[in-house]
């Protein structure tokens, strides 16, 4: 069996496309956290916040190349969840019942939304 380059193989572009995006959600929300970190001061926190959040975007722009923009631009709503979890291990910031039901409501409709895309 012939080995086939992913990016010439129709069936590999959805799932590289999900993974870019969900990248793009992580570097997102970590240039958020830094940003946070940084609290209004132009310090490394700030600056490192600010290319993670240019990776994110670079990383969405590339994404938007192997899938459907219907499908991958509602998964960057994982972004929220990354944050909720950062927040909560980084900066103590509390969890309640209603982050929770939040969170999973985002995850299922993440889950239906991108597992429509073949």
């Amino acid at each position: 069996m012939a080995y086939t380059h992913p990016e010439s193989n129709p069936q590999h572009k959805p799932k590289l496309g999900l993974a870019l995006i969900l990248l793009s959600a992580a570097f997102t929300s970590v240039g958020q956290l830094l940003w946070k970190i940084a609290d209004g001061e132009i310090n490394f926190p700030l600056l490192v916040g600010c290319v993670c959040y240019g990776a994110g975007a670079v990383t969405m722009i590339t994404a938007f190349r192997f899938g459907k923009l219907s499908v991958l631009h509602p998964m960057l709503s994982l972004g929220y969840v990354f944050a909720l979890f950062m927040g909560a291990f980084f900066l103590e910031e509390p969890i309640s019942l209603m982050h929770i039901i939040g969170t999973a409501l985002i995850i299922v409709g993440a889950i239906l939304i991108g597992g429509g895309d073949n």
